[in-house]
């Protein structure tokens, strides 16, 4: 998959920053490569996932490195920006080997400086198995050893993750999609609309999409559409989103021979010109570009997957009149909640991390909306600002390291 970003130049300055870090890695046993970028150091530490997928370049990296060091310093975590990313289709039997020998590559830098965590292709409890089986205990372990006690630290990670929230599901699982439902509330909270009368595409059915899908569901609002590997579900009526997750694989695909009636299904990319209110590109990076841009119907734009939408197509949304909030903001839920947790702000209680989410993505929604309303401003460009003024801030406060508790 060639990148767009790379054909049509870089976004302003925060999107330009060089790296400092590039690591290109190849598997012994496939010939396959893997990549680490960190972006920034705070205290010694940065934090991102670690993706897999077929076609995953360098470049992409990169760029999800730098939204990294854009959420951490959006939400003024003490911590900066990194991700890995591996060239391997994540369904092929020898992925999980492949994920083992790149950690175990990576080790220095696991070990002491980069905290991870799922991402495309790579599930929470996956990577938490390699991390086990490599004597790292679990994937924030660069945080967690800077603990006086990390064993009661670990204890608490753990505890938090496997928090069970109502329907079955557990904290770790559903933060990151909570925190993009809590995005459009926000978003429509600007617009007045009420949640009952607002209606919902999303992209991706998986982690992400899945739990913002399910949460906005339990908000009121009407969710239309949903997009996955195989195809558009859609009704105009609202889909019955508790019962279609129940039909998801391990891969988030829905199984269409159980499907009721009313769903109708489309082609894939049809979920970009669906009729909604809300479209959430949960699913894959540049899934918006200037090819696709025109059929957007929605009136706004909430980045569920890192590195949606194309600056080219950001910017013809713009002129359309249709803004997008960025992915550093809308996606940062589990991010932000892992960094509280590891900080001991949170804990196994779900109320209290969902009420300090809410909170924060509300606010932070709401400035941008506000910018974008009174003077057109694009919301990517003032959550830059609050993440530079945020840097700024802890800058003049000089490096006193981080406690984790």
């Amino acid at each position: 998959m060639q990148d767009p970003r790379g054909l049509a130049g870089e976004r302003t300055s925060p999107r330009t920053q060089e790296p400092m870090l590039r690591l290109t890695w190849t598997d012994p046993v496939t010939g396959t490569h893997g990549y680490l970028v960190v972006h920034t150091l705070v205290s010694g530490l940065a934090t991102g996932g670690t993706r897999m997928r077929a076609g995953c370049t360098l470049s992409e990296v990169e760029d999800l490195a730098r939204g990294m060091a854009a959420k951490t310093a959006t939400f003024d975590l003490p911590v900066g920006g990194a991700k890995g990313g591996i060239d391997f289709d994540p369904k092929d039997p020898g992925a999980v080997g492949v994920l083992e020998r790149f950690c175990q590559a990576m080790r220095p830098w696991l070990d002491a400086h980069w905290v991870t965590a799922e991402d495309l292709g790579v599930p929470q409890h996956l990577i938490d198995d390699v991390f086990e089986r490599l004597g790292l205990e679990q994937s924030y372990h660069a945080a967690i050893r800077r603990s006086p006690d990390p064993a009661r630290t670990l204890r608490r990670v753990h505890a938090g993750l496997n928090a069970p929230v109502p329907g079955g599901l557990l904290l770790g699982d559903v933060v990151g999609g909570y925190g993009v439902a809590q995005a459009c509330l926000g978003a429509a909270s600007a617009w007045g609309w009420e949640p009952a009368a607002t209606t919902v595409a999303i992209q991706g059915i998986g982690t992400m999409g899945g739990g913002a899908a399910w949460y906005l569901h339990e908000a009121g609002m009407r969710v239309v559409a949903v997009a996955d590997a195989a195809g558009t579900l859609y009704d105009p009526a609202g889909l019955d989103v508790p019962a279609l997750l129940e039909l998801r694989d391990a891969y988030g695909e829905v199984d269409r021979s159980r499907l009721p009636g009313s769903v109708r299904q489309l082609p894939r990319d049809a979920v970009v010109g669906v009729s909604a209110d809300i479209l959430v590109p949960a699913a894959i990076s540049y899934a918006l570009t200037p090819d696709n841009v025109p059929d957007v119907a929605a009136k706004v734009v909430v980045e569920a997957a890192n590195a949606a939408t194309t600056p080219e197509a950001e910017a013809m949304l713009a002129a359309r009149g249709i803004p997008v909030v960025p992915d550093f903001v809308a996606n940062a839920g589990a991010a932000a909640w892992a960094w509280w947790l590891l900080l001991g702000q949170v804990g196994a209680d779900p109320v209290d991390s969902f009420h300090r989410l809410q909170t924060e993505m509300r606010s932070k929604v709401a400035l941008l909306l506000a910018a974008w309303f009174a003077d057109g401003v694009p919301p990517r460009t003032t959550a830059e600002e609050l993440a530079a003024a945020n840097r700024a801030a802890r800058l003049a406060a000089g490096d006193a390291g981080v406690t984790i508790p």
